[in-house]
């Protein structure tokens, strides 16, 4: 799958000036509090159908892609405990301490995109279960009521 880095260039976090870097991690955690919500969503879709579901190996997919979401939601909450530790450690650092500063940023760059693909997987997944399930369970029935 495609890289989903923030990052321009590979020496783009040991170059930069801070300002870019506190830049970039508010980027990091506007998009967390969207990917945040948009999980909420999903796992209200979720809950709102799954109700309906008569088909045990349906009950299955569903509860997997399920599962999934709510460990995508806590390593969503997770990351944006240490997003802002990060902004904290950006705001009191000095150039003594920036090359570790440097390399928590890139760690964190690195699990944020693992966590992205993740999210966009959960989210492909459940849109094909749910597609699969409205076609093979007939619950227009249930939404038309």
């Amino acid at each position: 799958m495609e890289s989903f880095r923030s990052r321009p260039k590979s020496d783009y976090i040991q170059n930069s000036q801070w300002q870019e870097l506190y830049i970039l991690t508010e980027h990091w955690k506007s998009d967390l509090l969207f990917y945040k919500d948009d999980l909420k969503f999903l796992r209200h879709l979720v809950d709102k159908y799954f109700m309906w579901i008569k088909n045990q190996d349906n009950l299955d997919g569903v509860r997997s892609v399920g599962e999934a979401i709510l460990k995508a939601s806590r390593e969503c909450d997770e990351l944006l405990v240490r997003v802002d530790q990060h902004l904290s450690h950006l705001a009191n650092s000095t150039e003594d301490d920036s090359k570790g500063f440097r390399k928590e940023h890139e760690e964190l760059e690195d699990e944020i995109a693992e966590f992205v693909k993740e999210v966009r997987e959960n989210r492909s997944q459940l849109f094909k279960i749910t597609e699969y399930v409205m076609d093979n369970e007939e619950l227009q029935d249930h939404l038309e009521e």
